[in-house]
């Protein structure tokens, strides 16, 4: 399983890496602007910074919802960096602009994903990653892990080389059942990875290991 890490925070990004597991990078127009990243120039020179940390995979999202929008915005974010991954709202001039990056090999994410249907969509265009928001779907009463565990199915009863992008992934135990459902990739805030190392017997086996080291060594 890959994880990204989802925050445009270049600290948070650096954490991430420095810890050794980390495959890539989602971000959005919200995120950029909770880091104060305003103006095109200033957002591009942001993907730029991501990339020069990551070693691949970061998702940069275009704004227009038109397909001549998409393609444009699209051609330019690819320009930045080979690492960059455009993504792509489950719209229907989102799916044209899909398959039209597609047939160009610029990579894309399909985002916003919240039905079966999308997801055979997303992947019949050729996108290269499927974000199915699985805490979007638990807020409104439906099951958003039962969702991936459908799409996986449907995957790979029909061999789609699309990835599974689990979004909106809030806490461990998203993460740990997405990986037990067959995600491809978890992408989550820095807090739910390192939350994966935290557990009250490894703190209590090692704080007694130091002591009887300490006792030993006295």
């Amino acid at each position: 399983m890959k994880f990204f890490i989802d925050t445009a925070n270049l600290n948070e990004i650096r954490e991430a890496f420095d810890l050794g597991v980390l495959d890539g990078v989602t971000t959005n127009p919200s995120l950029m602007a909770k880091e104060g990243i305003k103006g095109d120039a200033n957002v591009r020179a942001h993907y730029k910074a991501i990339c020069d940390i990551v070693d691949n995979n970061v998702s940069a999202e275009v704004i227009a919802t038109d397909f001549e929008g998409m393609i444009k915005e699209g051609k330019e974010l690819a320009k930045i960096d080979d690492k960059i991954v455009v993504k792509i709202p489950m719209i229907k001039e989102g799916i044209k602009a899909i398959k039209y990056f597609s047939s160009e090999g610029i990579r894309t994410n399909c985002t916003l994903v919240f039905s079966p249907g999308q997801a055979i969509l997303a992947a019949k265009a050729g996108a290269s990653y499927l974000s199915p928001f699985v805490g979007r779907l638990d807020d409104i009463s439906q099951d958003g892990l039962e969702f991936i565990a459908q799409v996986r199915v449907i995957y790979d009863n029909y061999g789609f080389g699309t990835e599974i992008l689990a979004a909106s992934v809030r806490h461990t135990m998203h993460l740990i059942k997405c990986a037990e459902i067959g995600a491809d990739v978890v992408t989550c805030p820095l807090n739910v990875i390192t939350g994966l190392l935290n557990h009250p017997l490894t703190d209590s086996g090692l704080a007694k290991f130091l002591a009887d080291h300490k006792k030993a060594n006295a």
